[in-house]
């Protein structure tokens, strides 16, 4: 996949551009999903890119300096299955990140991005779309299956944005989400406000 294939794949899941938003792309590895956040939120925006590679984030870092000056750029070396301490995010982009998180754990880390979200806040994810993984993909998940965890978690409205064919398992899903504009927790019960 190019830096075409990145745009397409967030492009409906992204309202840009966004000056005054707060995003996060955790899993960002190299940076191909963070380039193509920064450029369809455009200038002004926000943007924190978290990986457990330091070595990965310092060239994303300086790629998007020189792409994308007008972004205001973070880099953080952390896991993003724990808290961050990020402010409230508009948005989130988990591209080809979350088939690293064993079936057990994927809960917990949902419900930790459902409160780094405003209310309101979208969660794109882009992965495999495999029911069963290899030693690269540990634990991907379907298109379906994604639908039905994020729901679970407390996330609606799951919108297919796109697919692409994959040489590496067969084919790539892109899909948003939301966390509620009501206050309601990630189990489902009634929140403050």
């Amino acid at each position: 996949m190019n830096h075409a294939d990145h745009l397409a794949l967030l492009r409906d899941g992204v309202p840009g551009p966004a000056p005054d938003s707060v995003w996060a792309d955790l899993g960002a590895g190299g940076g191909a999903f963070t380039l193509a956040l920064a450029e369809l939120l455009g200038p002004g925006a926000e943007l924190y890119a978290v990986d457990r590679n330091g070595r990965a984030l310092r060239e994303l870092e300086r790629e998007l300096q020189a792409r994308y000056p007008a972004t205001l750029a973070h880099v953080l070396n952390a896991d993003f299955t724990r808290p961050l301490g990020l402010p409230p995010l508009d948005g989130v982009v988990m591209a080809n990140a979350l088939h690293f998180v064993a079936e057990r754990d994927k809960g917990t880390t949902l419900e930790l991005l459902y409160t780094a979200l405003k209310p309101g806040g979208r969660l794109l994810l882009v992965e495999y779309n495999a029911a069963r993984g290899n030693r690269w993909v540990p634990y991907p998940l379907t298109d379906a299956g994604w639908a039905t965890l994020a729901r679970q978690h407390g996330f609606v409205a799951t919108r297919l944005l796109a697919r692409r064919p994959s040489r590496f398992l067969g084919e790539i899903f892109a899909a948003v989400n939301w966390r509620p504009e009501a206050s309601v927790s990630p189990m489902g019960e009634p929140g403050p406000g």
